[in-house]
């Protein structure tokens, strides 16, 4: 079978009250940032914290009297996991997830709370899917692929309609591809109503599988290098979605960890949205290489699933990207006072101190004097290299960390 409009039209009237019509809201922050007119598309704020609720729910719900005896089971990074184990628990059927043993804590256990059955194996997706499938054969579950299903791309590709709907006069739209069962979804919808919409595939470039297979017209497993963007951290893409792909899409591009964390940062700080590093590809990209100025662009931003501690560390990668926190690693004469004409210099261009940490004890730093590290906030770039200048003209010796 092959995904198709029709079966996506369907899948829309089946959503019922479980699937949100999620917002498409205009930015002005981004807008002014690009240069573009900038939507976004909150999926973050859809059930469950994803997309990937509404293949999952429409996939499970299709499914007949004795295949929901036998029950499901599906692999996923986490938000897949948590939208099947949703959907599951809608109709009280059996539940297994596999997920990687890496996978996020807080995704484990939100896809527990569902009612799932959790089975850790793996260190990625694919090798995830391979003890799903073996559980499928050993149990007679069915196994809910997390992209390359008909019904699951048709279900997907209601974003697209929803797009339309609230922005008819759209010009591109920016889809985060991991496997590529949402952009698929969004390439037929959206094709088929307006082909002359411009749809372009975002993927990290620790996984540019589906980059590689656009590119050298055939399925190309590739990446596994270490990313942030876990949701879509898929070394084969699926054969539905990259015919489908090959054959609609107008681009496909990669953006680094550093841009998504960035974006990251900026959706928090400026729009209060949290979103996940896979969910935020799309704008990143828009950010890291602005478009032709004046178009209408949407942004699809995937999920909002974020691990508490992985949160921290964007927010201060986040500000150090920007120049506003700075840490610096200096090296002084161990007697009263020494440290105060730092914090003088510090306090004349009114920066802020974060955290210090004193060392009189490595082996790197002599008798008579004390290494101390410095992480300082302050309002900008122009400010840092005002601090540093100062610094420098007090002949002071530090190490810049940041």
């Amino acid at each position: 079978m092959e995904p198709t409009y029709d079966e996506i039209v369907k899948a829309k009237l089946s959503k019922g009250n479980q699937i949100r019509k999620t917002p498409l809201l205009y930015s002005s922050t981004f807008s002014n940032l690009t240069g573009a007119n900038i939507y976004l598309k909150a999926e973050f704020q859809q059930k469950t914290g994803s997309f990937k609720i509404r293949g999952a729910f429409y996939k499970i719900k299709s499914l007949s009297d004795e295949e929901k005896k036998r029950g499901v089971v599906a692999a996923s990074a986490g938000n897949h996991a948590q939208g099947v184990a949703f959907a599951s628990s809608l109709e009280d059927i059996p539940c297994t997830i596999v997920m990687p043993k890496n996978a996020s804590p807080a995704k484990v256990a939100a896809t527990k709370g569902y009612g799932a059955n959790v089975v850790l194996e793996g260190t990625n997706y694919d090798e995830s899917s391979t003890k799903a499938k073996e559980i499928a054969s050993s149990t007679g579950a069915t196994m809910i692929h997390a992209f390359d299903d008909p019904q699951i791309i048709a279900a997907q590709g209601v974003i697209g309609l929803e797009i339309l709907e609230d922005l008819p006069d759209v010009e591109e739209i920016y889809v985060p591809v991991g496997g590529g069962g949402l952009v698929a979804g969004t390439l037929i919808a959206v094709k088929e109503k307006n082909p002359n919409v411009r749809i372009i595939g975002v993927q990290s470039r620790a996984f540019p599988a589906m980059f590689e297979s656009v590119k050298t017209g055939k399925i190309t497993a590739s990446g596994g290098a270490r990313t942030i963007a876990d949701g879509i951290s898929v070394k084969i893409p699926g054969q539905l979605t990259f015919a489908v792909i090959k054959e609609l899409i107008d681009d496909i591009v990669l953006v680094e960890d550093t841009e998504i964390t960035k974006t990251m940062f900026l959706l928090m700080e400026r729009m209060k949205m949290v979103v996940e590093p896979a969910g935020a590809v799309s704008l990143a990209y828009l950010i890291s290489r602005p478009p032709s100025p004046g178009k209408k662009i949407v942004c699809i931003l995937a999920g909002g699933n974020v691990d508490m501690y992985l949160l921290g560390q964007i927010v201060d990668k986040g500000l150090a990207a920007m120049g506003r926190l700075l840490k610096l690693s200096i090296l002084l004469p161990d007697r009263p006072g020494a440290f105060k004409t730092i914090v003088d210099e510090i306090s004349a261009v009114n920066a802020n101190i974060v955290e210090v940490v004193h060392d009189r004890l490595s082996s790197n730093i002599n008798a008579g004097s004390a290494g101390v590290t410095l992480s300082l906030e302050t309002q900008g770039i122009e400010q840092t290299k005002q601090l540093i200048e100062s610094l420098k003209e007090k002949k002071i010796q530090f190490t810049l960390l940041t």
